[in-house]
């Protein structure tokens, strides 16, 4: 992805889309996305994640910090700010997995973080440092706000009939 030319890029994503879209519809055909201990289980998987991060950005070596493309800090603030803010967050996502269908307000604000997470990681990687981990970070948070966000809609709408 070196030299980025803006159609190859859009194609690319077009064709990522596609085949996304084909695979979560065989998946809603299949009903997958109402299966809420699966919901609850994708909840617990990105809180383990969100966690693991978080303390990873508290206690590494900024030796190792700077892999990830954080630059030099002295103090070490802002990556155990950062750190401590996905801690946090990966206790709202443990409240919304224990009962995710009594928390539809805790799912919305998910869905919401991701899909800002993505796009801020996404326009900063295309914009400002092309730096491996941010655009991994974009999809990753990506895929989670969007497998989430199904899983909501599947849930949380009613099936019309044809009656």
């Amino acid at each position: 992805m070196g030299n980025r030319e803006p159609k190859a890029l859009i194609h690319i994503l077009e064709s990522a889309a596609k085949y996304l879209g084909v695979i979560f519809e065989r998946l809603r055909i299949m009903k997958i996305f109402k299966n809420i201990p699966l919901f609850q289980l994708l909840l617990y998987l990105i809180a383990l994640h969100s966690f693991c991060v978080g303390i990873a950005l508290i206690v590494l070596p900024f030796g190792v910090l700077s892999w990830f493309g954080f630059t030099i800090d002295p103090y070490r603030f802002f990556s155990t700010q950062g750190g401590v803010f996905h801690v946090v967050m990966s206790i709202g996502y443990l409240l919304a997995a224990k009962n995710p269908l009594a928390e539809k307000s805790l799912i919305i604000f998910i869905i919401l973080a991701k899909w800002i997470a993505f796009f801020f990681l996404g326009f900063y990687f295309l914009f400002s440092e092309m730096v491996p981990v941010i655009a991994i970070s974009a999809i990753s948070d990506g895929l989670m706000g969007l497998m989430v966000m199904v899983f909501f809609l599947e849930l949380f709408t009613e099936e019309k009939t044809g009656d």
